[in-house]
């Protein structure tokens, strides 16, 4: 088994996955104004040589343990997130009535890039 390192990159919004050192994937996400701020997923990205490997799982995984350690709700606009989140509701608390609705709003006003 690969040894599989998590980083944040907060500066970038990507949390990224290593695998024996190599750039396996990502999930883009920023950080939504209001309160309380929420981490938004918008994208998860895995290179296909590392795809069937649990990378995205791995990825969303920690993304969701990293703002529960911020005690921030997470905002799953990435359809992988969003499902992985129905599949663990234990580890993905369900975001606030409304968020996902100012979460598209924020991503399109402030960060189109993504």
């Amino acid at each position: 088994m690969a040894d599989r390192e998590i980083r944040d990159d907060r500066d970038k919004g990507r949390l990224e996955a290593f695998e024996d050192g190599r750039f396996a994937g990502h999930v883009a996400y920023f950080t939504m104004r209001g309160e309380p701020p929420a981490l938004v997923a918008v994208h998860t990205v895995v290179r296909p040589e590392h795809e069937g490997k649990g990378v995205a799982g791995s990825l969303v995984r920690a993304f969701y343990a990293m703002a529960a350690r911020e005690g921030v709700p997470v905002v799953p606009l990435c359809p992988y997130a969003a499902a992985w989140a129905e599949r663990h509701p234990d580890e993905a608390p369900v975001p606030a009535a409304g968020s996902v609705d100012e979460a598209v709003r924020q991503l399109r006003e402030s960060h189109p890039d993504l």
